[in-house]
This record gives structure tokens, sequence and C-alpha cells, in this order.
């Protein structure tokens, strides 16, 4: 009983130090964010905090716009990748096709290669179809960025799903269709949550895609933005740490509203064949 006790203090103990040590980087951030503007050293203040600073940057940086336009992309990114995520991990996971093998061997092929390699072929072909500067341009390629995770996620939980349920759906004469939506979708809700999240994240912070995509300037996003800005204002820590915090900001609501849903989904979301 002793050594259980000790065990589990030492456990709260390292999770406690390990969470502060997460947390100090932002809190230094959030300090310097509060720091006098005329201070160029970095240094983190405990002094007269000042708030205008998140005024100034939300201005001079045009981040209603760039927000705007990154969570435009990221939201309709995120729910086309969910939306056919979900049949397309079934579909490989329950579907017995030709070539099901080699078309989900070259469907992972997707997590292998870099962005930077796809980037300018994808350039050229969007600028052909008169898809370039265009926000549909770029929630197509961050779908099919994403798509490859998503279905491996998907797969992943669909072969885990009991096989009683779908057994007992198809003897009620429920079809393939009705045996996704109301029998294994409903069950897979913390995979495709977790999933939505990945996506959101992984959008939202790209810099890459929208950067060559949106280069004839009509749109910008959120980290087009903060890098445009952190070159305007390179040894002003002040103003770069306010508009770090706003830029983020969006990442860490969506993370905390969620957090329990993304938990568990990525608890259950082990590989099992």
């Amino acid at each position: 009983m002793r050594t259980s006790l000790t065990q589990s203090v030492v456990a709260r103990v390292i999770l406690v130090v390990a969470g502060l040590a997460a947390l100090a980087p932002l809190i230094g951030v959030l300090l310097m964010s509060l720091g006098s503007p005329a201070e160029r050293g970095g240094k983190v203040s405990l002094g007269s905090p000042h708030f205008a600073n998140f005024q100034v940057v939300w201005s001079q940086a045009q981040l209603p716009e760039a927000l705007r336009t990154s969570l435009t992309i990221s939201v309709v990114a995120t729910l086309l990748t969910v939306v056919l995520s979900v049949p397309a991990g079934y579909a490989f996971a329950s579907f017995r096709f030709p070539l099901r093998a080699v078309l989900f061997v070259v469907m992972l092929s997707g997590l292998m290669l870099p962005n930077e390699s796809l980037i300018i072929p994808l350039f050229l072909d969007f600028r052909n179809l008169g898809l370039d500067n265009s926000l549909w341009g770029v929630v197509l390629v961050e779908t099919g960025l994403s798509l490859a995770f998503g279905s491996f996620w998907m797969r992943s939980f669909f072969l885990t799903a009991p096989d009683g349920l779908v057994d007992a759906a198809r003897t009620d004469g429920a079809n393939t269709f009705v045996i996704l939506v109301r029998v294994l979708a409903p069950l897979a809700r913390p995979q495709v949550l977790a999933l939505a999240v990945l996506t959101f994240v992984w959008t939202w912070n790209d810099l890459l895609v929208p950067l060559v995509l949106l280069s004839g300037g009509g749109y910008v996003t959120a980290p087009m933005t903060l890098a445009t800005f952190q070159g305007q204002h390179l040894t002003n820590y002040a103003y770069l740490s306010a508009a770090a915090l706003m830029t983020v900001l969006p990442v860490v609501l969506v993370y905390v509203v969620l957090q329990r849903s993304f938990a568990r989904g990525v608890m259950a979301g082990a590989v099992r064949e």
C-alpha cells in the first residue's frame, strides 16, 4: 500500500513538473506581449502591463482579415477531410475489391512525400486551372494533404468495430450506407473529433501552401501575416509576442473545447489488424 501511494505521488509530481515546463514558454510570451514596446531586449517584464500592444498589433498587422481567411480555409478543409475520410476509411477496412492493397499504399504515399516536393507542380496545375490566388485552391490542396492521414486514421477505427453490431444491422435489413451512418459513425465520434482537431491545427499552421498559392496578394492567412509582421518588427518582442498570441488563440480555443474528445480519440486510435 505504501509503495503504491509513493508511486502515485511521484507520478503526480512528475506530471506537475512536466506541465509547468510546457507552460513556461507560453507564460514567457504572454509576459513579453505585455511589456513596453520601447524595450528591445526581449526581457520578460513584470511591471506595468501594456495591453495597448494588442490593439496596435490588431490594426497594424491586419489581423481581422487574416484570421477570417485562415478560419474559412481551416473550417472548410477540415469538414471536407472528415466527410471524405470516414467513407474512405470504411471502404478500405470493410470492403474487398481489386487492387485494394495497392490503392491503400498509393494513398499512404501522401504521408511519405514532403509538401515541399509537391508544391511547385500543384502551383503550376492550379494556375492552369485558374485556381491560383483562390481560397478554393488552398482548401482543395489542404484537404488532399490531410486526406491520406484521415483515411488511415478512420480505417484503424473501422478495423476494430464490433462485428456483432454490423451483423445485427444487416440482419435487420440495413444497407452499407445505413450501417456506416447510423451504426458505426456514432461509435467513431471521438476518432472523428480527434481527426477534426488535428486537421484544423495542421491547416491553420500551414504557411507554405497559402504562401505559394495565394502569391497574387489577394488573400493573406494568419501565419503569412505573422511572418510579414515579424520582418517589420524584428526586434520589437512585445509586438511580436502579442501577434503570436493572437494568431495561435483560435487553435488553443479549438483544443480546449474538444480536448476530452480529442484525448479519447487518440487513446482509442491504436491500430489493430
